[in-house]
């Protein structure tokens, strides 16, 4: 404490210290005087009896100073006084600097958000998802409760297994602020015991222990996310005990979770957790009657995902042998184990990220090669200030911190700056994020973000500013005071300068190739047929709390007025529901259906798998795709009518095989809406984009919304859950979605929280990750490739000030002009090619990482790379020529006199 009080104290204690010398040596004259002596000869004898004053107040002020803070401060004054002599150079530095800096900063932190967020569960390394596999591939969801027994009893490398039921179809709980939409995952008993983590207030659902899965006692149990409690509940201190409603069922809170606790993580709404009742439909293996789960498991100390793996397939092996269809044990034989925290986020998402990150270090790199040559050229400058400063004694090392400090000031700068763009590039990467992420991301200023913010600042001033520290220190300065002006440098440093230009153009070639094509890619998906007519299509995104409705028929109550209702607005030319529209973000409902192989061809599918979509008779009307063969559905298929269904082509090619005819289809029986009479296959529909553009379609079948009774058992999927309602029409989406928006309120109040969009909006989402990705990586090759060009300029700019006398002597000796601007062009081709030739190789292995992200081109493209080397090449040249051309105007005679 005493130190630092000294540190900040520093000026009032040279103030007395200076004082004290003066009154001391006043006194001593002033006894002189008194002996006798003039006053002249007094102060001189005083003087030689005290000693040299200044050096005895600076060993002074070295005892009590730190002489190391005292160094760095003058250095560090010197240096700004230094760059505000040179305001230009210091400006370019510093904007050089902050975009690299920015943009990296910016992508580690969304990088660190999304892909290195501790989870919030106790050592989240020992999490793993897992799903059972076979013929066709890893299950879509999990397991059945009877494999999930058997793993359990044989394994030694788990030490817990937890399951759950998917999240994703939306439930409404009644609290303080009315009915909100929830997620309501249904989970075992010991989940949260699996994940480690304890409820901050209450008990889990049971007292159970550890090795008992199912719940055994009271099913309407409930435990809230702590923002349920906060939002829906006031933060009630006595919500322990107390029923809420949950889709108009009671259920008795027993617990609330910590702030911050997510399960399943990848979701964005409030979550209320209820447990499992197993049925008896869980105590059998039956294809579409027994339950699959979602599986949590937690592994034992010091075993591998790949060792639990490794032991899961031979038990599921042995399980699989249990399965009384010969069929199904086909797809059950094998399980596949993926880390929890790898499962979060699409392989697609992670590869995309890193490659960005990649890109911006890359700038970033450019960005410090740049700047490195700018010093070498400014310590070029200055080499006669440096020897002046050899001479007089300076050290090596004090050269050297004195410019290293130079740098650090430069780079601080530069960070300061940067960290204004990464704020405003955080804020863009915020709402991008949560177009393709599962689960809310919030990105804002943090400790890592500080902490990467620091380190590239200090790595930036090392790898910026070292070598041309070390290049003045180690220059000769004799040689230097001698010459009497630039020395300039030999081959080496010219080899050297000529090093970080090749670098620069390597780089920036790696970038333009990357970014040439995701903008093919780009390109390529924006030409694939949807299969739909997107244009002047407004959607309505409605999900109401069915359970309102219960006793009523939502079709005949709710839907059917509603659409009547909207078809009657001004400018509307067509409106129909549907509970999934092309290429939107609902949770996708599949539809397992059992072929029989009888005079089948060789490429029919047994087991077909389809999306199952309910749709209005107006859809074709409002989406424009193609009926091939048969019809769409119309206002005469009701309730009272024979059940009818339409089909795509996909589904055609799986049930058919290869050898099909969408005709041969027409009138073959599929399913039963009632689970009486089946239903009958009416129309043929071309294939759409479902699910992005980059898939194929996959096999679909659509029933008519009308003829779905409260009886069917596809009502509570089809119309319980969430619906769709599209409309056409001629108005501007500004102008019609306030009068859709009170048609909807006015039909049901729940309805008025609808979300709104339309479908070249949904187009344009579809493929976001990749303009996203384009854009960015446009800015980052646009900013490459200007550094690059500004450091070839700026090379032969400096090569051609050095080498004045000898193009002097060279037009002494009868050269011509071509002659010297063929010189200047040689130096800066071979400098480029050199660089294509780095940039190249690099190229084929980092567009590898984007070899998930691309569509219609391929990884290696050599149209991409023959046109990203052709731009870098010519462009390299124009900025070459200006130096060539101001080459070849010099005077010769100007030219010899030049030192």
């Amino acid at each position: 404490m005493q130190s630092l009080r000294k540190l900040f104290s520093r000026k009032q204690m040279y103030a007395d210290l200076s004082e004290e010398v003066r009154q001391h040596l006043q006194e001593k004259t002033e006894d002189l005087i008194a002996g006798g002596m003039s006053p002249e000869e007094a102060a001189y004898r005083a003087k030689r009896e005290f000693g040299n004053a200044p050096l005895f107040e600076e060993a002074s002020r070295e005892v009590w100073a730190w002489p190391m803070v005292d160094s760095a401060a003058a250095d560090f004054k010197y240096a700004l006084g230094q760059l505000r002599r040179s305001p230009g150079f210091a400006l370019t530095v510093i904007a050089i600097l902050a975009v690299g800096i920015g943009a990296s900063t910016a992508m580690f932190t969304v990088v660190d958000r999304v892909l290195l967020r501790p989870l919030p569960y106790d050592n989240p390394g020992q999490l793993v998802e897992i799903k059972e596999a076979g013929k066709k591939g890893p299950s879509m969801f999990g397991a059945p409760f009877l494999d999930i027994q058997e793993w359990l009893a044989r394994s030694h490398t788990l030490q817990a297994v937890a399951f759950h039921t998917d999240d994703k179809p939306t439930s409404f709980l009644e609290g303080n602020a009315g009915a909100v939409p929830i997620n309501t995952p249904r989970v075992s008993a010991n989940l949260f015991a699996t994940l480690g983590v304890k409820p901050a207030m209450g008990r889990s659902f049971d007292d159970l222990s550890s090795d008992e899965l199912a719940n055994k006692g009271n099913t309407k149990t409930a435990v809230l996310s702590d923002a349920v409690w906060r939002d829906g509940f006031g933060a009630d201190a006595n919500i322990l005990g107390r029923f809420i409603k949950l889709n108009g069922d009671s259920y008795t809170v027993v617990g609330v979770m910590p702030r911050g606790f997510r399960f399943p993580f990848n979701t964005q709404k409030p979550q209320v957790w209820i447990p499992i009742a197993l049925g008896e439909r869980d105590q059998v293996r039956k294809k579409n009657v027994t339950p699959e789960y979602r599986i949590i498991a937690r592994l034992r100390d010091g075993v591998s995902t790949g060792a639990a793996e490794a032991e899961l397939k031979v038990i599921q092996a042995e399980v699989a042998k249990q399965y009384t269809d010969p069929y199904g044990r086909e797809n059950d034989t094998s399980v596949v184990l993926d880390s929890y925290g790898d499962s979060i986020v699409e392989g697609n998402v992670r590869q995309a990220l890193l490659a960005l990150l990649l890109a911006a270090g890359v700038l970033w790199g450019i960005g410090c090669v740049n700047v490195t040559g700018l010093l070498l050229a400014r310590a070029a400058t200055r080499e006669r200030e440096i020897a002046i400063r050899a001479a007089l004694g300076a050290s090596h090392w004090r050269i050297m911190r004195q410019l290293l400090v130079e740098g650090l000031a430069l780079s601080m700068a530069a960070s300061l700056l940067g960290l204004g763009l990464v704020l405003v590039a955080l804020k863009l990467f915020e709402q991008t994020l949560m177009a393709h992420l599962s689960f809310h991301v919030e990105i804002a200023p943090s400790v890592p973000l500080i902490s990467s913010l620091f380190g590239l600042t200090l790595l930036t001033a090392a790898l910026s500013s070292v070598w041309p520290a070390f290049v003045v220190a180690n220059t000769s300065t004799d040689a230097v005071l001698k010459q009497g002006s630039l020395h300039g440098g030999g081959r080496k440093e010219h080899r050297g300068r000529v090093f970080l230009v090749v670098t620069q153009a390597s780089m920036s070639l790696a970038l333009l190739i990357a970014c040439g094509l995701l903008l093919r890619t780009l390109y390529a998906m924006k030409q694939v047929s949807l299969g739909f007519r997107a244009e002047r299509v407004v959607i309505a995104d409605m999900v109401i709390p069915a359970y309102k409705f219960g006793g009523k028929n939502m079709t005949t109550d709710l839907y059917q007025p509603l659409v009547r209702r909207v078809e009657q607005l001004p400018g509307v030319q067509a409106a129909s529901l549907t509970t999934a529209v092309p290429l939107g973000k609902r949770f996708p409902i599949l539809f397992t259906l059992d072929v029989d192989e009888q005079g089948a061809d060789a490429g029919r599918e047994k087991d077909l798998v389809a999306q199952f979509r309910a749709v209005g008779p107006g859809l074709q009307r409002v989406f424009g795709f193609r009926m091939l063969r048969g019809r769409f559905f119309t206002e005469a298929d009701t309730p009272g009518a024979p059940p009818v269904v339409v089909v795509n082509r996909a589904f055609v090619k799986a049930f058919l095989g290869q050898d099909h005819h969408p005709e041969k289809i027409l009138g073959e029986e599929l399913l039963s809406y009632d689970g009486e009479k089946a239903a009958q296959i009416v129309g043929v529909i071309d294939d759409v984009r479902q699910g992005s553009v980059v898939q194929e379609s996959q096999p679909e079948i659509e029933v008519c919304i009308p003829q779905i009774t409260p009886s069917s058992g596809f009502y509570r999927v089809a119309e319980g859950l969430a619906m769709n309602l599209a409309v056409r029409t001629e108005r501007s989406p500004s102008s019609f979605i306030p009068d859709l928006r009170e048609i909807l309120r006015s039909a049901s109040p729940e309805l008025a929280g609808s979300t709104f969009t339309t479908m070249d909006q949904v187009v344009e989402d579809s493929y976001a990750g990749q303009r996203t990705a384009a854009r960015l990586l446009q800015i980052f090759a646009g900013s490459a490739l200007l550094l690059c060009v500004a450091g070839l300029y700026g090379l032969l700019s400096y090569f051609v000030t050095q080498r004045t006398q000898e193009l002097g002597v060279r037009f002494a000796l009868g050269a011509q002009r071509e002659d010297v601007i063929w010189l200047v062009m040689r130096e800066a081709g071979s400098i480029l090619l050199a660089g294509l030739a780095v940039g190249l190789v690099l190229s084929v292995f980092s567009s590898r990482m984007l070899s998930s992200f691309l569509y219609g081109v391929k990884a290696h493209d050599s149209s991409t790379f023959g046109a990203a080397s052709l731009l870098l090449l010519g462009t390299g040249l124009v900025a070459a020529y200006f130096p060539a051309r101001r080459a070849a105007a010099m005077d010769p005679m100007e030219a010899l006199r030049t030192e």
